[in-house]
């Protein structure tokens, strides 16, 4: 995206929204050259937050994870964004093929002493019809299994928190008062506006909720908008027990949980109401859910177990 059409977005976008003072403008970059040499012409546009694609500072694991950039580009990346934006925040994926847990904390030890204020670090995960599926249906590629992904995962924490950063989220660390503000919308479900190829959203309209959806390929996406306006393909009421369901798995990802006034106005339910009783005391005294002061939150080994305890929460 040329920085003269993020310049015209974000003159849009004030124009057309009530804007904060201290309005947060986030884009997302790679850390190539073509893109790093853009970087101020960025700042200049009106973006105030960056968070680039670094993956990993290891030259074997970028290769494996396909990305078009080198280490030394990923970090001269960091250093110039670091001279230029407020906030800077990157991401690296960790729990990949033969990482030991010493290599992980040497490899995110280096990338702290880089890091701004924000880091997203995401285990490796293998997706359903990507060629990384296929590579380790044949074997070819073995990830860690659940014991070392666990401590990895753990490693993570210890380390981030050297460095000032909490696991505010499941995956992502911030410095008190730098977590990410548009993300946030997000796990505490509240409403955004899914604009661009591919785009979710999430609007409330005549206090109904729906769900959007743009066209995610680029091209047929922008001839939708020259022909109706937008590049929605659907806008879905969601039901109760969908808003309920999905107000759950995205608030327990955060440490503060999922406090019961918000839950209320946004569902209509209680808490409690929607949460299996039983469930509930067993998750409890297993020590992977907290009910403490009218809200809902899921430890630390209770975040590392949310995919499986959701389904045995959740009425």
């Amino acid at each position: 995206m040329e920085p003269e059409t993020v310049a015209l977005l974000v003159g849009d976008a004030r124009a057309l929204f009530d804007a904060s003072d201290d309005l947060e403008v986030t884009l997302e970059a790679n850390p190539t050259s073509i893109e790093t040499s853009r970087l101020a012409a960025l700042r200049e546009a009106g973006v105030n937050r960056i968070s680039i694609g670094i993956q990993s500072l290891e030259s074997e694991p970028l290769a494996m994870l396909g990305r078009q950039h080198s280490v030394a580009q990923a970090i001269a990346a960091l250093e110039i964004a670091r001279k230029l934006f407020p906030r800077v925040s990157f991401d690296l994926i960790y729990a990949r093929p033969g990482q030991s847990i010493a290599a992980w904390r040497s490899e995110l030890h280096r990338a702290l002493e880089l890091v701004a204020d924000h880091l997203s670090l995401y285990q490796l995960t293998i997706e359903p019809g990507t060629n990384f599926e296929a590579l380790h249906r044949k074997g070819e590629i073995v990830l860690p299994d659940e014991d070392l992904g666990a401590a990895l995962y753990e490693a993570t924490a210890e380390e981030a928190a050297r460095f000032g950063l909490l696991p505010y989220e499941i995956s992502n660390y911030a410095r008190p008062g730098a977590e990410s503000r548009h993300n946030l919308q997000y796990w505490r479900y509240g409403d955004y506006a899914g604009i661009g190829p591919g785009a979710h959203g999430r609007l409330t309209i005549d206090n109904r909720l729906f769900a959007t959806r743009r066209h995610r390929a680029p091209e047929p996406w922008a001839d939708r908008v020259e022909q109706t306006g937008h590049g929605m393909t659907s806008e879905i009421e969601l039901a109760s027990d969908e808003t309920v369901r999905e107000m759950l798995l995205m608030g327990l990802r955060l440490m503060e949980g999922v406090e019961e006034d918000r839950f209320l106005a946004r569902t209509g339910r209680t808490l409690i109401s929607a949460i299996d009783a039983d469930a509930l005391r067993r998750a409890a005294a297993e020590g992977y859910i907290t009910w403490h002061d009218r809200r809902l939150t899921a430890t630390r080994e209770g975040r590392r177990r949310l995919d499986a305890l959701l389904p045995f929460l959740v009425i």
